[in-house]
């Protein structure tokens, strides 16, 4: 072997020992030693966002399916709960939207112009809650017939004045609309996750799955607590609860998250806008999506819209079939209601 070819071998193996020690060292530090009490550690990995591969209630926002690759990140291993919000709101004095006075002028903004205003007894604080007293329906396509605008309902009070959440520390806090998480996030260090997290989460250590736990429908009941019977006049809970259950009443996914699909819906930081995914470049990897520049639902075509994940305890197959990760649907900023939270996420960036 010659000096010179000698020393080219060495060189090289010098180099690859330095490049080797170095990514072993990056590696090291990219995976935290010790999760924040009440969370867990989401690997940074590249899965399908979106409808997945024969799922019969995929809806048309969530296709086409695509590639997304997200970095790791930190997670509620629940959603955020009564015990936990309280102490957000003995600390701050914050008072949720529900509990605020309606603002005629400020609602109509973001209303057809000419809208009439209700009259002033329905414009006090409250938010929506689910009409348990349902016999008969008309028509699936009018869910009003199912909801309540329930005057004095909000964090503290579920169903109403006569209501209350003693004893329930252990249940997801709902009547959280978009502006009163921001709040709990700023508060707590914590922000909420976007869409793409989210699913990231919801599908652990997987990465093409339509549920949490693989792609069997037949267990839904054991998984998630949802709506069985024939929604909305008849709830057979043959998964144990009629409405919302405590956190932790069903099993983990695969890295030890609770409760992603049923339950409550989980706001997100996303805007809502149904032609995101067709929109988007799908013939390369989408890295830490944002989502949609501007929410769009012909539905509700004059107010933003951010996503909501994971289906709540009124999610039928009949209905929203929401109990599913591509799922998703659109709140507005001021709307909250008795089906619907939200959980936190955090970087590492954010723990120094």
């Amino acid at each position: 072997m010659s000096r010179n070819l000698f020393f080219k071998i060495k060189l090289s193996l010098i180099v690859f020992t330095i490049y080797s020690f170095t990514s072993c060292k990056e590696e090291v530090k990219s995976k935290p030693t010790q999760a924040p009490i009440g969370m867990v550690w989401v690997e940074s990995k590249t899965f399908t966002q979106g409808a997945k591969k024969g799922d019969q209630y995929a809806m048309p926002r969530e296709q086409p399916a695509h590639q997304v690759y997200v970095d790791g990140f930190f997670i509620d291993i629940t959603e955020v709960t009564n015990k936990q919000f309280k102490k957000f709101v003995k600390e701050t004095n914050y008072k949720t939207v529900a509990e605020r006075e309606i603002d005629w002028e400020v609602m109509k903004e973001n209303l057809p112009v000419g809208t009439p205003k209700p009259h002033d007894s329905l414009l006090q604080p409250g938010s929506l809650i689910f009409n348990k007293n349902v016999n008969k329906i008309a028509s699936m396509g009018n869910y009003l017939q199912w909801w309540t605008w329930k005057i004095g309902a909000n964090w503290k009070h579920p169903q109403g004045p006569n209501s209350s959440i003693e004893g329930k520390d252990n249940y997801p806090v709902v009547h959280i609309a978009y502006e009163d998480a921001m709040a709990y996030c700023k508060w707590a260090n914590r922000r909420l996750p976007t869409e793409a997290e989210w699913e990231a989460a919801a599908l652990g250590t997987r990465s093409n799955s339509i549920y949490t736990w693989g792609n069997n429908p037949d267990i839904l009941d054991q998984k998630a607590n949802t709506w069985q019977g024939v929604f909305p006049v008849k709830n057979d809970s043959r998964d144990g609860f009629e409405s919302i259950a405590p956190v932790k009443s069903f099993d983990s996914n695969s890295i030890g998250v609770y409760d992603m699909l049923g339950n409550v819906w989980e706001l997100t930081s996303d805007l809502f806008n149904v032609n995101y995914y067709k929109e988007l470049d799908i013939s390369k990897v989408s890295k830490n999506p944002k989502g949609a520049d501007k929410s769009y639902s012909p539905s509700n075509p004059y107010q933003l819209e951010h996503i909501i994940k994971g289906g709540s305890f009124l999610c039928n197959a009949s209905y929203c079939a929401s109990f599913r990760i591509s799922a998703k649907m659109g709140t507005s900023p001021d709307s909250s209601s008795d089906h619907s939270g939200f959980r936190t996420v955090a970087t590492k960036n954010m723990l120094h």
